[in-house]
């Protein structure tokens, strides 16, 4: 399996987190365009809505974009969500999973990406093009799929 690269970046209160902090537990990491658009939005209350479940199952979720420590505190505020957003405002990190390129609309920025990562930091499974309805029902169960094995 791929090690998965070892970000470092601020919350939604500015304080930093690395892949490090979540060595030792399953870590299901998102990547989406924006903070308040539809999609995004549906995606964010999706996580929040199964984040008990997730983290019943060992799971902790974070959320990364582009946009600014004070944007993901407001979407944070306004939806009630439950897990950590990342500020990857240089799109570094972004860059580092392959989830920046051209969208289905031909634009280019963040691609709707996850990953489930193993509690050795390594990469047990990528969700590409991903649809934001369901999904966290979908890493769940593949979770506790690996999980058994």
């Amino acid at each position: 399996m791929q090690k998965a690269y070892n970000f470092s970046l601020p919350d939604q209160t500015g304080k930093v987190h690395s892949l490090e902090d979540y060595k030792g537990s399953w870590l299901v990491l998102y990547f989406y365009p924006k903070d308040e658009t539809p999609g995004c939005t549906l995606e964010a209350c999706t996580f929040r809505d199964g984040r008990d479940d997730l983290k019943e199952a060992g799971a902790e979720v974070v959320g990364i974009s582009k946009d600014s420590v004070a944007s993901h505190k407001k979407f944070m505020d306004a939806h009630s969500l439950n897990f950590t957003l990342l500020s990857d405002e240089s799109t570094e990190t972004i860059k580092a999973f392959n989830a920046w390129g051209k969208n289905r609309f031909g634009h280019e920025g963040t691609l709707r990406k996850t990953f489930l990562i193993n509690p050795e930091g390594e990469i047990a499974k990528e969700y590409g093009n991903v649809s934001p309805t369901g999904h966290a029902d979908k890493v769940l169960g593949d979770l506790r799929a690996l999980q058994e094995k």
